[in-house]
């Protein structure tokens, strides 16, 4: 785009012009200024070279005596008996008074010649020239509102941990979209497994999400006042359902009540046969509307900013945690104790249908997490480096750093969060198991490389947003297979090289790449998620 134009033409040929929101040089005294400059930065040079060598023999004494601070790459992690905070290093020697006043005149000079660069012989002149005010960009205009007659108020309860509920939100957000619906804004599950009291506003960030959608949808806080005392039909939509079970079944309870509230939202729309511009909402809602809310970005960027400056990084999902073992009933590697201590957490949850579970069953059919000790053979049969940055995404796995062992053993480098955060950092998330996991998924989303080790929602919704930001690499573990070539390696049936050569040959493939969704129309659980690959909205 053109940059603004100057009536004056005489004026232009003796500016400069740079990119929009820089400063403009005057080049009136060029030839003086330039001058003048040279000659104070010899002398400057000169006086700092002299200030140096009289402080190296004391910065030698600092070697001497241990060295100057560990860089990123030579942290202790979890793996390591020593803390971060228990590296001391000796104090550097003070400056002597006269260096001290050779560095303030140093200083001094670069800031004369700065001055006499920008400005020249003629401050007049120069300031006239150089005063050019930044042009602030301003944010982007809010669209215009969809005005639309709404058929009456939708409210939600969100069900799950943080990945299920983000689903269940884009879902219930297409749905109050398709039947001209007001929509307020969803609750969060507050009394699962996690017992998280966050509210949407401390996930999310609601005044972005109400005003990105606003040409699409009508999204309010809470229900009017004249809305709050009438009989509200509280009901779970059907799972897995197409946007006709909506438009026959559900909108003509609108026309007969006010507000119905849904009290459940996942899996509440099917995966596939869904109209293109539906599927492409439920997109715009996922990667667009529902941003993280300043503190937890924040703290997600710092997280982010610290793995990178050890260049690149693996994420891995350790989904070997409590819950998830007690709800799988997986208990490969735990004691009698252990076992019986997940059983007694998963009879405990009503809401939790499966009770009586063969573990060993459950795991040869691929369906329960590796634990981290399978997971550090995986992890060396893929040719992951040994001295990799590997940053593990999940809440206190199981077992602490006992089951932590083996893993910490092949790959010494492992990071979480508690290492990587202060405890001021932290103490905003403590008790807030959906904004830790908000934290997770932002480095997850960052990492150079993403591995689940068991393929839950936030493996789910992850792997999708990962294609989405241009297939970023993402395995899909084939659980099954590798419990078959693990069980064969570990009973020494086949050689390391053979085991290697069979995990690299399997996930060719499974690397998040482009393709096609599998489709299996009576049996919705087990055909491929749409928020793990919505191609229908990803570049070709």
């Amino acid at each position: 785009m053109e940059e603004g134009k100057s009536g004056n033409s005489s004026s232009s040929g003796r500016k400069k012009k740079m990119k929009r929101g820089s400063r403009i040089i005057s080049y009136s005294g060029g030839c003086e200024s330039i001058r003048r400059c040279i000659i104070l930065s010899i002398c400057s040079i000169v006086a700092m070279i002299w200030a140096i060598s009289l402080w190296y023999p004391l910065v030698t004494v600092v070697l001497d005596r241990g060295g100057f601070p560990l860089h990123h790459d030579q942290l202790p992690g979890p793996c390591d008996d020593d803390s971060i905070a228990a590296v001391v290093m000796p104090d550097p020697p003070p400056l002597p008074p006269l260096m001290v006043l050779m560095l303030w005149a140093v200083w001094c000079t670069i800031g004369y010649s700065t001055t006499l660069l920008h400005n020249g012989p003629n401050p007049n002149a120069a300031a006239a020239a150089a005063v050019v005010p930044v042009v602030v960009e301003p944010d982007p205009p809010l669209r215009a509102r969809r005005k639309y007659k709404s058929n009456g108020f939708l409210r939600v309860s969100c069900n799950g941990g943080l990945n299920q509920m983000r689903s269940g939100i884009c879902d219930m957000v297409t749905i109050a979209r398709y039947l001209n619906l007001t929509l307020v804004v969803p609750r969060l599950d507050k009394t699962s497994f996690w017992s998280d009291t966050s509210d949407f506003k401390d996930i999310f960030d609601l005044e972005h999400f109400i005003n990105s959608l606003r040409d699409e949808v009508r999204i309010v806080r809470a229900l009017p006042r004249t809305k709050r005392n009438v009989s509200i039909l509280s009901m779970p939509p059907r799972s897995w359902s197409s946007e006709q079970y909506y438009l026959t079944q559900i909108l003509p309870l609108f026309r007969k009540h006010q507000v119905i509230f849904f009290t459940k939202t996942d899996t509440r729309i099917a995966n596939n046969g869904i109209p293109v511009e539906l599927q492409k909402l439920r997109c715009r809602v996922n990667y667009q509307a529902l941003k993280f809310a300043p503190r937890i970005k924040d703290t997600g960027d710092k997280l982010i900013s610290i793995l990178k400056r050890s260049g690149s990084f693996i994420v891995l999902h350790l989904r070997y945690e409590m819950d998830m073992l007690s709800f799988s009933g997986c208990s490969r590697g735990c004691s009698a104790a252990e076992a019986a201590e997940l059983t007694r957490k998963r009879y405990a949850i009503s809401w939790w249908k499966e009770k009586e579970i063969d573990p060993e069953k459950k795991r040869q059919e691929g369906l329960c997490p590796f634990t981290p000790e399978e997971t550090a053979l995986i992890l060396k049969g893929l040719g992951i480096d040994k001295n990799a940055w590997i940053y593990i995404a999940a809440g206190e796995i199981y077992g602490g750093e006992r089951r932590l062992a083996g893993l910490c053993a092949e790959f010494p480098k492992l990071a979480t969060k508690e290492m990587l955060l202060s405890e001021e950092d932290l103490q905003p998330f403590r008790n807030h198991s959906t904004q830790m996991a908000a934290l997770d998924y932002m480095v997850s989303l960052a990492s150079d490389v993403f591995i689940p080790t068991y393929y839950g929602n936030m493996a789910k919704l992850v792997e999708g947003h990962r294609r989405y930001l241009g297939f970023k690499t993402t395995y899909q573990l084939n659980r099954k297979g590798l419990v078959d070539l693990l069980d064969k390696f570990q009973s020494k049936n086949i050689s390391w090289d053979e085991f290697s050569f069979q995990v690299k040959d399997m996930h060719e493939d499974r690397k998040g790449q482009a393709g096609r969704r599998t489709v299996l129309p009576l049996l919705p659980k087990e055909e491929d998620y749409f928020y793990a690959n919505p191609y229908e909205c990803l570049p070709d």
